[in-house]
């Protein structure tokens, strides 16, 4: 089955017995699950930042092909998920900002259609921007603005037109409600003021990353934001891998001197995925340019495969 303006995403040998040797790339019959490419980095590039992360999806396959067997030895639970790759969505043409918005143009279309074949989105980053069309395509699906924990460095609520913009946008929209929302991990010296005031003045959860590296997050942390997030009935959860400390996430396209612990941030992939309410899952700022020895992408694959662990738990 064809998914609106995309190919199909680039694997290379996969290994017998790994997880995603059961991905289905021919139809999403049966599939509860839809892992869909977002192979464009220009929002990133024009909030001058470093390039590479259109490389992400690609980055991200080949770690998973040989990372990850589908059974859980923790909870001794077979990973029977079955999971649809829809390729990668073909970014548009250009360098400017009429191309970055057909580019979302074309996102929003290809996550509309998998939602309305019932499965639940997990795109792969690509710039932070991306997260604005998904979403849109989500909440329009759910008919309804979305709750949502945002685990990011940055707030990602800038007025210019980049990869900082997607959550004051998916607000002014109505695509998200500030009350149910959650910026969680966010560095000290990287967000404005004025967008801090602008943010937390409208109800949302705003919690630094080193409060949490104070105290660890911990199950009563985790229960709290997604409790927020999910109060609405409808919710996502959107990972920006510069959240992670460095030493574990250097290909980013922001690295962060004194980000998240990586135990932290899997422990709510995971508890997200067991939430009935989320109803999509992104992995985003994967820069495979500068990653050290596939890093940051296996760092990914483990993020997605806790979320799969919480998902075979649903309810």
């Amino acid at each position: 089955m064809s998914v609106p303006n995309s190919l199909p995403g680039v694997w290379p040998q996969l290994e017998p017995g790994r997880f995603a040797s059961g991905f289905r790339t021919q139809s999403p019959a049966g599939c509860r699950l839809a892992l869909l490419g977002l192979p464009d980095d220009l929002g990133v590039k024009l909030n001058f930042g470093r390039a590479g992360a259109k490389a992400g999806p690609t980055a991200f396959r080949a770690a998973l092909a040989g990372f990850g067997v589908p059974w859980d030895g923790l909870a001794k639970r077979v990973l029977d998920v079955p999971v649809y790759d829809a390729g990668d969505v073909t970014p548009a043409p250009g360098g400017d900002e009429a191309a970055l918005f057909e580019t979302h143009r074309r996102v929003e279309s290809a996550v509309s259609h998998l939602r309305e074949l019932g499965l639940v989105t997990v795109c792969i980053g690509g710039g932070h921007d991306l997260s604005l069309p998904t979403l849109t395509a989500v909440a329009r699906q759910a008919g309804r603005a979305l709750g949502g924990i945002n685990v990011d460095a940055h707030l990602d609520v800038r007025a210019r037109i980049g990869s900082g913009m997607p959550f004051r946008r998916l607000i002014d929209g109505g695509y998200v409600d500030p009350r149910q929302f959650v910026e969680l991990g966010l560095g000290r010296f990287v967000n404005d003021r004025s967008d801090l005031e602008w943010l937390s003045g409208l109800g949302a959860t705003l919690i630094h990353a080193q409060r949490i590296l104070e105290r660890r997050l911990g199950v009563p942390g985790v229960r709290a934001a997604l409790a927020t997030a999910c109060a609405g009935g409808h919710a996502f959860l959107s990972i920006d891998l510069d959240v992670l400390d460095q030493s574990i996430a250097p290909g980013v396209s922001a690295p962060n001197p004194m980000g998240l612990a990586l135990r932290d941030v899997a422990e709510l992939a995971e508890a997200a995925g067991k939430r009935p309410e989320v109803g999509h899952f992104d992995l985003m700022e994967l820069n495979p340019s500068y990653d050290v020895d596939g890093r940051t992408a296996r760092t990914a694959a483990l993020l997605f495969l806790h979320f799969v662990a919480g998902f075979v738990a649903r309810e």
